[in-house]
């Protein structure tokens, strides 16, 4: 059962993770220009084209795949880079609206987005709702204070305080493990959700949780942008799997079209290039698909 959103406890100038970019690559002049390729922007849905602009539901909370630079107001990220480019291949530009991860899906199935950005992992359970396009791998990173004082093992964490984000596939994951720990008679895990993974975040950084876990991508970069030694990882990344961008159900010809933009930024090599400058090139994929088969 998920317990009620909680709140973080301030932590002053500890964690700018809002705020902070991925060095140079996080700034839009640096970012690689790409040309639109007519042949795949013919690909593209009429109304949309003629619009020209196709609006992205994010969750911009989860540096550093998607966040809000320095202004308050600007999305970046890698996330956000990789995305941008694809769409110029097909012609568009992007209109970024920020929204709670859990919204995201229900405003790209009730037309309030055309699509869904926000390291959505591939599942059945999305797949069964929406289509989606793979363009990235990665799996599940524990984390939390520097020299574990409290002695917390991801493959025993009963009793434990663990932060996670709401809506995430780490839910199901840490609420599994909790089940198992009253089955062996040991303790349930005290799981604390948050609005975002930065509050979840904080929320260890401050001592309020004893560990967080969350993709790898977003894990590494809270233990970097903390600084000073203050977090480390815990255990190794697990069931690595696909990000997808979230399509409507019916909107396969969009779905397509996004999944050739996606594999004309990786053929010219600007994929690999956004990757190399967020440094997640282990997460790279050689063919973006759409509804690919994933297990359970």
């Amino acid at each position: 059962m998920r317990l009620p959103y909680l709140t973080a406890l301030p932590v002053a100038a500890v964690l700018a993770l809002s705020a902070c970019g991925g060095g140079d690559a996080s700034d839009p002049e640096d970012s690689p220009v790409v040309e639109a390729d007519e042949e795949l922007a013919a690909m593209v849905p009429a109304d949309l084209a003629e619009e020209g602009v196709i609006t992205i539901g994010v969750d911009s909370e989860y540096p550093p795949a998607e966040f809000l630079d320095t202004d308050g107001q600007t999305v970046i990220g890698f996330d956000v880079e990789l995305f941008d480019a694809a769409a110029a291949k097909l012609g568009l530009e992007t209109d970024w609206q920020s929204a709670p991860f859990d919204a995201i899906i229900t405003g790209v199935d009730s037309g309030k987005y055309d699509v869904g950005v926000s390291s959505f992992t591939i599942n059945n359970e999305r797949l069964e709702n929406v289509n989606m396009v793979s363009y990235l791998t990665a799996g599940t990173q524990w984390f939390g204070l520097a020299g574990n004082p409290n002695d917390v093992d991801p493959d025993n964490a009963c009793g434990r305080r663990i932060a996670v984000q709401a809506g995430t596939v780490q839910v199901p994951d840490i609420e599994a493990r909790s089940e198992q720990c009253e089955e062996d008679g040991e303790a349930p895990i005290e799981i604390q959700q948050f609005e975002s993974q930065t509050q979840a975040t904080t929320s260890v950084v401050s001592g309020q949780s004893d560990a967080s876990l969350a993709d790898l991508p977003v894990s590494g970069y809270a233990i970097e942008q903390t600084g000073g030694g203050k977090l480390e990882t815990y255990g190794d990344q697990y069931e690595a799997a696909p990000y997808g961008v979230v399509t409507p159900k019916e909107d396969t010809e969009l779905a397509e079209a996004i999944a050739a933009g996606y594999a004309a930024i990786i053929e010219d090599g600007t994929y690999g290039e956004i990757l190399a400058e967020w440094g997640i090139g282990n997460g790279a994929i050689e063919t973006p698909e759409v509804n690919p088969s994933v297990e359970q």
